[in-house]
């Protein structure tokens, strides 16, 4: 082992060798390579599309998509209008709900619009059937006549609950869109419209505006990742420049360390463009990821070549000894990173698949700079630091005496904490409420939360019932099937509307019978349903069709349901309910299928698939650092510290908020990638020591201490301020994902200082190899501690 470590110091030291010699050449080179790269980034573009967050395989993408295509699309605009008087059947309310529905015509891709207004209210006349809309020239309306509406309204199943509440003190106009879907900007430049829409008729009459619907929120995805890269992007920056040059203090190391930042970054997202990622919210959160990670490799560089400098060390020799015992950890922490990262290709969820990807790209561009780029700066910039006696490596080495003196407490303690943890972790529920993915600062969250509170809910339900047969929705048993279907869907105290055709079937049989109430029932015959249908289709005007209703052969008609806003366990439950429902008393097979139920299946089937994953970047991160470090025992005994982490920030996290969300759910991959590196720093000067310096089980513990813990605390502390900068994200997933990620890097670095040395002296005192050495650390003497202490701090200025 010893011959093999000599091999990789000599192999280092040469490469050192050839930085100083090249410097130039590998700045130049640097800097053209990292603009050649950056240049791909003129082919990002941003997807708002909500449908991103779903693969192509998506089981319930692949039903949700076959209802749409056989259906009216449902990507729509609620504007939920709220009169000052707190009446929508007042004169100026009706005003302004008419001139709404009037000019959301004129919104592009607009298929559809739904109102009180232009509701196709129908009457008997002397035997004709008479479909007219609801409220025309409101302006004009008399008082009965309003009264008259808001009575029509309120017993309308379709209206009330739906567009107008109980109240009667908020209306809605539902805008139905058909996005061609041929270029990215068209959901912002189509909400832009909308918005100045809301402005002028707010401006003209005393009614507030709320919007809502899928296009608000796809929009929301976009505005959410614009509002993080204009605040959290600069925000890193400012933090890493005052972590920067506290621990530093020097300019030109800091100057250093934010080229890298910069280039990582300028390399991670240029090849993004080229691999041809689209932008969501979870793939510019890698921005961020990449500042904070970039700085571990160049502060574990640069604090080697100041530390040694401030014991009198030339710059060219303090340079060429920091590449040689930094470039292995600097490697293999970087490659151990970048599999965590990876590992999230095994996600559901195809936005987590571009933030592992461009994350990997920019750590190795990291690595890459932080081993070329940034000691060629530091040999042609001016680097002046004077000799000091530091006190940090003597504040380590006190720490690690310490802990060498307390195993067994350490590692009770440990234990107990680590059960009691763990035992929370099933008190997490899995909730993906799509609405609660954004910050309570986001208009969509609010508008959406007002709307569920005071009007209608947010979240739909789609079934498609087949009848089996052209024309087969005109057959009295279907009909009757799909009304009790209907009867009991109301009786859920979830629900909040149904959308069925049965209702419209019971008003015209009403209608054509004199408008006799008695008659509000299906009609009775087939044939009778068939020329209801047929008469009232052929009355309907452009763009109020029964196409969100009924299929072109009239084999199939689709219910939709509105229910509150709730968990999304809850949700699943009801839109399962329903299947089983009409699979027992019907017999018709219907999924329940909605961009809500998508959203509230991503989470388990993402557990599902990033258990795989996560299981093998362990078994490739833990192999990597057994071959790297020559050791079996080393990467084994890696894996606790390591492991452990992640499930104690999920115990608690079940203890203090207790529900994960989809990008909660891909932390555990992702979390080992990032505190691997602290621990193979201490391995590595752990196994320098122990085989390089010859030094015994408790000295080379005491070495770690004295020459990485300063960088450990550093760079532990800078991944936490990152994640911590992240957790302000406006959008839910970013910032769920990195308050836990920042628990866990906090909890590893515990480990690490505590854990991790009592768990390697436990494993040499069992270790045959060792039985002559030292004696264990509980029996080691006062004099004999003072004896190491003084060979180590020796051995630290090397």
């Amino acid at each position: 082992m010893k011959q093999q470590m000599d091999v990789n110091n000599d192999k280092f030291s040469r490469y050192a060798e050839w930085v100083v010699k090249w410097r130039w050449l590998l700045i130049v080179t640097s800097v053209m390579s990292v603009l050649a790269f950056s240049t791909g980034s003129r082919l990002l573009a941003f997807n708002n599309d909500y449908r991103i967050f779903f693969s192509p395989d998506n089981p319930q993408l692949i039903e949700y998509e076959q209802l749409q295509r056989t259906y009216t699309q449902i990507d729509n605009i609620l504007f939920a209008v709220v009169p000052e008087n707190g009446d929508v059947f007042s004169t100026e309310a009706l005003a302004a709900l008419e001139e709404l529905t009037n000019q959301t015509w004129q919104l592009p891709y607009t298929l559809r619009v739904d109102s009180p207004t232009n509701f196709q209210h129908t009457t008997s006349e002397n035997d004709d059937l008479w479909v007219r809309d609801l409220v025309s020239d409101a302006t004009d309306m008399s008082e009965k006549q309003r009264q008259s509406a808001r009575d029509v309204a309120l017993a309308e199943p379709f209206l009330n609950g739906q567009l107008i509440n109980p109240s009667t003190s908020i209306a809605g106009v539902n805008v139905t869109f058909q996005l061609p879907q041929k270029s990215l900007d068209e959901i912002p430049q189509l909400v832009e419209k909308a918005r100045l829409l809301v402005q002028d008729i707010e401006s003209k009459y005393k009614v507030k505006i709320h919007l809502a619907g899928m296009i608000m929120l796809s929009n929301s995805f976009f505005e959410a990742a614009t509002l993080d890269m204009s605040t959290l992007v600069p925000a890193m920056y400012l933090i890493i420049l005052f972590v920067a040059l506290l621990l530093l203090r020097s300019f030109t190391a800091t100057l250093g360390t934010l080229v890298v930042i910069m280039f990582s970054i300028m390399s991670g997202m240029g090849i993004a463009g080229y691999m041809g990622v689209q932008l969501t919210p979870p793939a510019l959160a890698s921005m961020t990821i990449i500042m904070t990670l970039s700085v571990a490799d160049s502060i574990h560089i640069l604090s080697t070549i100041i530390a040694s400098m401030r014991k009198g060390v030339d710059k060219l020799t303090a340079i060429k000894n920091s590449i040689r015992i930094n470039a292995s950890p600097v490697i293999l922490t970087s490659v151990t990173t970048a599999i965590g990262f990876l590992s999230m290709n095994f996600s559901e969820s195809p936005p987590f698949h571009d933030l592992g990807n461009i994350t990997a790209v920019g750590v190795m561009a990291a690595m890459l700079l932080s081993l070329t780029l940034l000691p060629a700066m530091m040999l042609v910039l001016p680097l002046r630091i004077k000799k000091v006696e530091t006190q940090s490596n003597k504040k380590m080495e006190r720490l690690g005496s310490w802990v060498i003196h307390k195993q067994k407490p350490i590692l009770i303690a440990s234990t107990l904490v680590s059960v009691l943890l763990l035992s929370f972790i099933p008190k997490n529920t899995l909730n993906d409420n799509f609405v609660d993915y954004f910050d309570e600062s986001m208009v969509f969250r609010q508008a959406s939360e007002i709307i569920d509170e005071k009007f209608t809910g947010v979240y739909q339900i789609q079934y498609s019932l087949d009848s089996g047969q052209t024309n087969g929705v005109s057959q009295p048993e279907f009909l009757n099937k799909v009304s009790d279907f209907t009867d009991w869907l109301r009786e859920q105290p979830e629900v909040r509307h149904v959308n069925t055709i049965t209702d419209t079937f019971k008003r015209l049989n009403m209608n054509l019978h004199g408008d006799d109430k008695s008659f509000y029932r299906l009609p009775e015959d087939a044939e009778s349903a068939a020329q209801y249908l047929l008469l009232y289709e052929l009355s309907l005007p452009y763009g109020l069709d029964l196409n969100n209703q009924l299929n072109v052969s009239k084999s199939s008609t689709q219910v939709i349901v509105t229910v509150s806003n709730m968990p999304s366990g809850d949700l699943v439950d009801i839109a399962e309910r329903g299947t089983d429902w009409l699979q027992v008393n019907a017999n018709i097979r219907a999924i329940g299928v909605g961009p809500a139920v998508m959203f509230s299946h991503i989470s388990e089937r993402n557990i599902d698939s990033m258990i795989g994953g996560t299981l093998i970047a362990v078994i490739i991160i833990s192999l990597l650092i057994g071959i790297a470090l020559r050791s079996v025992k080393l990467g084994i005994v890696s894996l606790i510290p390591n492991l452990l982490p992640a499930g104690l920030a999920f115990g608690l996290w079940g203890l203090f908020v207790g529900e994960v969300n989809l990008a909660v759910a891909m932390v555990t991959g992702m979390v080992l990638g990032i505190v691997v590196d602290d621990t193979i720093h201490f391995l590595s000067k752990y196994q320098r020591a122990r085989t390089e310096k010859l030094l015994a089980p408790e000295a080379a513990v005491l070495y770690a201490f004295s020459t990485v813990g300063t960088a450990i605390v550093v760079t532990s502390f800078i991944l936490i301020a990152g994640f911590s900068v992240l957790a302000q994200s406006s959008f839910g997933m970013n910032s769920n994902m990195a308050i836990l990620t920042a628990i866990a890097i906090a909890i590893a670095m515990i480990a690490d200082f505590l854990l991790l040395p009592v768990l390697l002296l436990k494993m040499e005192a069992r270790s045959k190899d060792h039985k002559d050495e030292n004696m264990p650390s509980k029996h080691l003497k006062a004099a004999d501690k003072s004896k190491v202490n003084k060979h180590t701090h020796k051995l630290a200025s090397e």
